[in-house]
């Protein structure tokens, strides 16, 4: 089968998390992948994005299927219900608020830069060789550890139902493939 460019569009995500734990400002790449999903969903009224250029579900797919480590086994339906996905969208979405909210308080000085790295919105780790000041606002690198927390996560979540189900597994509940999928029948419903 031949390849196409953005058959490798892996590689992006995996440079992603590699400069984003040197330098947390890379972080603010990642913006990327949240706005293109839904500008593309706006714009053509399709979940193309996610069938054919998201990077993350392609190193899922590489590391699960072309190199074996998933176990192949059916998502459990649970997870594909859309209680499930609308309340993991939701928790998602009141995570990226409190991490802007905290962005907020350290551009308004009521709060110091936090030089952490959240994991499973649980776990605080320190990331301070990763900042070492810039001439932008702490603000600026409080937006970039919150986001590089939120990115880092949901990679770590789905590696793990990647190990214990289909290599896409995460593409069932994902945030982005979910605000898409919503924006797309929202489409189809003002065209009837």
């Amino acid at each position: 089968m031949k390849k196409h460019w953005y058959d490798y569009l892996w590689i992006a995500s995996l440079l992603y998390l590699l400069l984003g734990f040197f330098n947390i400002l890379f972080a603010w790449l990642g913006l990327l992948c949240f706005f293109i999903p839904l500008v593309f969903s706006v714009a053509r009224g399709s979940k193309g994005y996610c069938n054919r250029y998201c990077g993350r579900g392609q190193l899922f797919g590489l590391l699960g299927g072309g190199f074996g480590l998933s176990r192949r086994k059916n998502v459990p339906q649970w997870m594909k219900s859309h209680y499930f996905r609308y309340g993991f969208l939701a928790f998602f979405l009141i995570m990226f608020f409190l991490m802007l909210w905290n962005t907020y308080l350290v551009f308004a000085g009521a709060q110091d830069l936090k030089q952490t790295v959240t994991l499973l919105w649980s776990f605080r780790l320190p990331w301070n060789w990763a900042y070492q000041g810039t001439l932008f606002h702490p603000g600026v690198a409080q937006f970039a550890f919150g986001f590089y927390s939120i990115m880092l996560t949901s990679t770590i979540l789905g590696l793990i139902t990647m190990l214990l189900f289909k290599p896409r597994s995460w593409c069932v509940y994902c945030p982005m493939g979910t605000m898409t999928q919503l924006i797309c029948k929202a489409r189809r419903g003002n065209r009837a």
